[in-house]
């Protein structure tokens, strides 16, 4: 299981249950990344794509602590269990937030696709620092990338003890 997200220099994903920025380039990049994937996401983040619709061709699971929440296009699962139950050991999965969801699944994941967006804007949603984490390390990083006036670079970097999952 991997994960795709975009975070700012402090490490920033969300500000009042919105994207911090939009780079044409890395939703392109989140495209190819994710599509014919399972992706694993929570309610709110469900929320904030195009009319609130799970994603095309792919798998969408959504975990949701309300027993009642249903989604037309999505499996809704309730717990870590019945997350494990869903998923067959040769799946391929993305994790793609938010940040219950995030903090949650990383340590199952082995592999992290970020997007570093060089710039710092309010935030009162983080991703852990994975630069701090002893058990992350890098493993590869494109050149800075700038789009519309805004630098980014991609960063990709892989967990040495994920848990199974």
């Amino acid at each position: 299981m991997d994960l795709v997200v975009n975070v700012t220099e402090n490490w920033g994903i969300g500000n009042q249950n919105e994207l911090l920025v939009a780079i044409s380039a890395d939703l392109k990049r989140f495209r190819q990344l994710t599509t014919g994937r399972t992706v694993i996401l929570g309610r709110k983040t469900l929320d904030t794509f195009p009319g609130g619709r799970p994603l095309k061709n792919r798998r969408n699971l959504i975990l949701s602590a309300n027993p009642a929440y249903t989604v037309e296009g999505a499996e809704v699962v309730h717990s870590i269990e019945e997350l494990k139950a869903a998923i067959s050991p040769d799946e391929p999965v993305s994790v793609i937030g938010g940040a219950s969801v995030y903090e949650l699944l990383l340590p199952y994941c082995s592999e992290a696709r970020v997007t570093k967006t060089l710039l710092t804007v309010p935030a009162d949603r983080f991703f852990p620092d994975l630069d701090a984490m002893p058990n992350w390390h890098i493993t590869e990083a494109s050149e800075v990338l700038e789009e519309n006036g805004i630098r980014f670079q991609y960063v990709d970097y892989q967990n040495d003890s994920p848990l199974p999952l």
